[in-house]
C-alpha cells in the first residue's frame, strides 16, 4: 500500500526495525554536523567576495529559491496556521539571526575562536528544549550548563585580553537566537517533514532577504573570487538549506537530546577546517576548552 504524507504528517523513514530507524536518524543528523562544522570557514571565504550584508541577504535568496522550487515540484501542503508561529521563531533565530550574528563576529573574529564559543549551541539548546517542553532537568544538568558557560566566558576573555569584545556579544547572541530556532525546528520536525520545516521558514524570508541583498548588493563591493563564490554557495545550499534538511530530519528519528550529542564534535571539527583551509593558528586553550565544553554537554545529556 502506498502510503502518502502532508505537511502535518511527518514522512515514514523506510527501515524495519527501531533499531534501524535509530541508525539512519543518527546517520542523517551526524551529515547535518558534519555540515554546520564548515560553516564558518565558509563564512571566511565568503567574506573575502561579498560584504557581511550581501552575504547573508544572498545566501538566504539562494536557499530559499532552492528550497521554493522543491516545495513546488513535491506539491507540498501549505503548513497550517498553528505551525506559522513556530516556523517564524525558526526563520528568525536560524535563516536571519544566527547568520548576521556570527557573520558580523567573523569580521574581526577568528573562526577557530568563535567555534569555541559556539561549541556552547547544544548546551544552549538542551536548555531551551527543557523551557519549551516544561521538563525539570536534574541539579547536575544545571551545574554542568553553568560549567560548561564558566568555561567558555573564561576562554573568551582570557582571548581579549581581559574584556569581551563586539564580536564575543555577537556570537553570545547568536547562541540564543539559533538555540531558540532549533528547538522550534525540532518540534516541527514533529509533525511535518523536516526539510519542510527549512523549506517553509527560508520561502517565508523571501520577502525581507530579496529587497536586502537588492539594497546590500548596490552598497557593498563585490569581488568575485573562487574562495568567495564556494564559501556563499555552502553557506547557502550546503549549510542553509541540506544541512539542516538532514539536521530535522535526523532530530525527529532520534530525538532533540540524542541528536544534541552529536554536535559535540562539531567546534573540534571546526577547529580541524579551520587549520586546513583557512591555515589557522590556535593556542591549545581551545581545543582545551572546546574538550572541555564537549565534557559538560556529556554530563547534561546524561542527567
Amino acid at each position: 500500500m502506498r502510503v502518502q504524507s502532508s505537511a502535518t504528517t511527518p514522512t515514514p523513514i523506510s527501515v524495519t526495525t527501531p533499531r534501524e530507524r535509530r541508525a539512519l536518524g543518527t546517520g542523517l543528523a551526524a551529515l547535518g554536523v558534519a555540515s554546520f562544522s564548515l560553516t564558518f570557514p565558509a563564512t571566511a571565504w565568503g567574506l573575502q567576495g561579498f560584504g557581511p550584508w550581501s552575504l547573508v541577504a544572498v545566501r538566504s535568496v539562494l536557499a530559499a529559491l532552492v528550497a521554493g522550487g522543491c516545495l513546488l515540484v513535491l506539491r507540498a501542503r501549505l503548513p497550517q496556521r498553528r505551525h506559522l508561529p513556530g516556523l517564524a521563531v525558526v526563520a528568525l533565530g536560524v535563516v536571519l539571526g544566527f547568520p548576521m550574528l556570527t557573520t558580523l563576529a567573523l569580521q574581526t573574529s577568528t573562526t577557530a575562536h568563535a567555534a569555541v564559543v559556539v561549541g556552547l549551541l547544544p548546551l544552549t539548546t538542551a536548555v531551551f528544549s527543557a523551557v519549551r517542553t516544561g521538563s525539570r532537568p536534574s541539579r547536575r544538568f544545571w551545574l554542568a550548563a553553568v560549567a560548561g558557560a564558566a568555561a567558555v566566558l573564561a576562554f573568551t576573555i582570557g582571548q581579549s585580553g581581559g574584556a569581551l569584545t563586539a564580536a564575543d556579544a555577537y556570537l553570545f547572541a547568536a547562541l540564543l537566537v539559533c538555540a531558540a530556532g532549533y528547538t522550534e525546528g525540532g518540534r516541527l520536525a514533529r509533525v511535518m517533514p523536516g526539510w519542510q520545516v527549512i523549506g517553509w521558514a527560508l520561502t517565508l524570508c523571501l520577502p525581507l532577504s530579496v529587497p536586502a541583498a537588492a539594497v546590500a548588493l548596490a552598497y557593498e563591493p563585490v569581488h568575485l573570487t573562487a574562495h568567495g563564490v564556494a564559501g556563499v554557495l555552502w553557506v547557502a545550499l550546503g549549510s542553509q538549506f541540506l544541512g539542516l534538511v538532514v539536521w530535522y530530519r535526523g532530530m525527529a528519528a532520534i530525538g532533540i537530546p540524542r541528536a544534541s550529542q552529536l554536535q559535540l564534535a562539531q567546534p573540534l571539527l571546526t577547529l580541524v577546517w579551520s587549520a586546513l583551509l583557512l591555515g589557522e593558528h590556535f593556542t591549545a586553550a581551545a581545543p582545551l576548552t572546546a574538550v572541555a565544553v564537549l565534557v559538560c554537554i556529556a554530563v547534561t545529556q546524561r542527567s
